[in-house]
């Protein structure tokens, strides 16, 4: 493999574990007829994954700084594989969702040690071409995923989905303990035990009110005592990290105007313009009669347009203020989502086209300056720890939004239905309810970025390569 060996083993795994938050995107109907599964069963598909990864990545990368980077990267592979195993045979979706769960954890451990492992490896002009491959990789595992979800799911049914990543991760697992060399963080402290258990708690249930709010309703004593859980906990990490010696999140990045700005983007970015599309899939499949693979190539526009943006923004916008690219590219993710609510009972899937490429091109200016510009609003010596919290914010507000469109989409479906509506015009109302919800999140997460971020300071020439390479969904 030469000197790229590294590379390549690196983005085998972080291009499985992007893969994997929306492969199954397209394969939700044909799995739910298979296990039988539940509205908010599949909610939970989609969303374990995204919240495990975001609990965790945090803590995964200071275990990593500690224990070593390959090893937690190789630890993150075999639990991926294992997972990945357990989900395609599962015979329930109890059983999925837990593998799922697992999977995410796996995942948490290969992402927080991908940028250390490539920037360890070389020096030079070397690593900017190696962040350039590792970030073009992650462009492409973000556009892909729908549409090789589609292709498995169509030919070979949705257990392919999660049973493709074995040959790949014993590929990956075998590559780096050969080519892939051991480091650590130096300076490295214990790990923050409280802080990890905290924050995984206070994000799950969170998730999990949103998620059953809709079927329990909210008034319901569990929905209440889960709301009045989860705001404890998000209370104790607070406290928790304000007292810490090493915290997991340095509650002090927050005084920047800036920083907090771009966390709000972040939060709201993958959620605003991806979320939705667990539901949008539904329509596409039960509604318009399409198959799993046609269902993924008309999600296509929205990764497609983003990465060819996303390759042009990042040649002639590179000058431009984060204010402007950040905040103007959610306004045009909020209003190209919106702009797909326009659907009646009679409406086909081409309706969705035009906000969709606004929506890609929203995403392709203001994604890759997301984490760049998290990096520069920070000290040097905290540019890790933002970095980290900028994938953190974006995993979480993915798994979030599922579970609030989901609660949305549900509700206004449900109440369709009850006005004896058409199938076909019910689901309409429901995607155009999550349309206008999803919108509303990108439009007003682009006025606060416009509002608080302002342009950083200019950062160094090795600096901004690392920062450029970490900008990917």
């Amino acid at each position: 493999m030469g000197k790229w060996g590294p590379l390549t083993a690196v983005s085998l795994g972080t291009f499985m574990l992007l893969v994997d938050v929306n492969i199954v995107t397209v394969a939700m109907p044909d799995m739910a007829a298979s296990l039988k599964a539940s509205f908010s069963s599949l909610q939970w598909v989609m969303d374990i994954y995204a919240l495990a990864l975001a609990a965790l990545l945090l803590g995964a990368g200071g275990l990593a700084d500690l224990l070593g980077r390959r090893r937690v990267y190789v630890v993150g592979l075999v639990t991926f594989a294992v997972a990945s195993l357990a989900s395609g045979l599962a015979p329930n979706v109890g059983s999925l969702i837990a593998a799922r769960a697992i999977q995410g954890a796996g995942a948490a451990m290969m992402f927080a040690t991908t940028v250390a492992l490539v920037g360890a490896s070389y020096e030079g002009r070397d690593r900017g071409v190696a962040f350039g491959v590792w970030g073009a990789v992650n462009g492409a595992a973000s556009g892909i995923g729908p549409i090789l979800g589609g292709l498995l799911t169509q030919r070979l049914g949705w257990r392919s989905t999660f049973l493709v990543n074995l040959p790949v991760s014993v590929a990956a697992v075998a590559l780096t303990l050969r080519v892939v060399d051991e480091s650590r963080n130096p300076d490295a402290r214990r790990i923050d035990l409280p802080g990890i258990a905290l924050f995984a708690t206070a994000a799950g249930a969170s998730v999990y009110a949103l998620t059953r709010a809709g079927e329990d309703g909210w008034g319901s004593p569990v929905i209440v005592g889960t709301f009045a859980a989860a705001a404890i906990a998000l209370a104790a990490f607070v406290a928790v990290e304000a007292r810490s010696p090493s915290p997991i999140l340095d509650l002090r990045l927050f005084r920047s105007p800036s920083f907090t700005g771009i966390m709000i983007g972040s939060l709201a970015m993958s959620g605003a313009a991806f979320a939705y599309l667990m539901y949008t899939s539904m329509w596409l499949q039960s509604v318009q009669g399409l198959g799993a693979l046609q269902a993924g190539l008309v999600i296509l526009p929205i990764p497609a347009v983003s990465l060819v943006v996303s390759l042009l923004s990042g040649r002639f916008l590179h000058a431009v203020s984060p204010r402007w690219t950040i905040g103007l590219g959610m306004l045009l993710v909020g209003a190209g989502v919106a702009g797909q609510a326009v659907l009646t009972g009679d409406s086909g899937w081409a309706a969705l086209v035009p906000g969709a490429v606004v929506v890609g091109v929203g995403v392709g200016v203001a994604v890759p300056n997301v984490t760049a510009a998290t990096m520069a609003s920070v000290p040097p010596e905290r540019a890790g720890m933002a970095a980290g919290a900028v994938s953190t914010f974006r995993q979480l507000g993915f798994a979030v939004s599922v579970a609030v469109l989901g609660t949305v989409f549900r509700s206004k479906l449900q109440d369709a239905l009850d006005h004896t509506v058409s199938q076909a015009a019910a689901y309409a109302s429901g995607l155009n309810a999550t349309f206008l919800t999803a919108g509303a999140i990108g439009l007003a997460a682009g006025a606060i970025t416009l509002l608080l971020v302002r342009r950083p300071a200019s950062a160094p020439a090795h600096q901004q390569t690392s920062q450029a390479a970490l900008a990917q969904k």
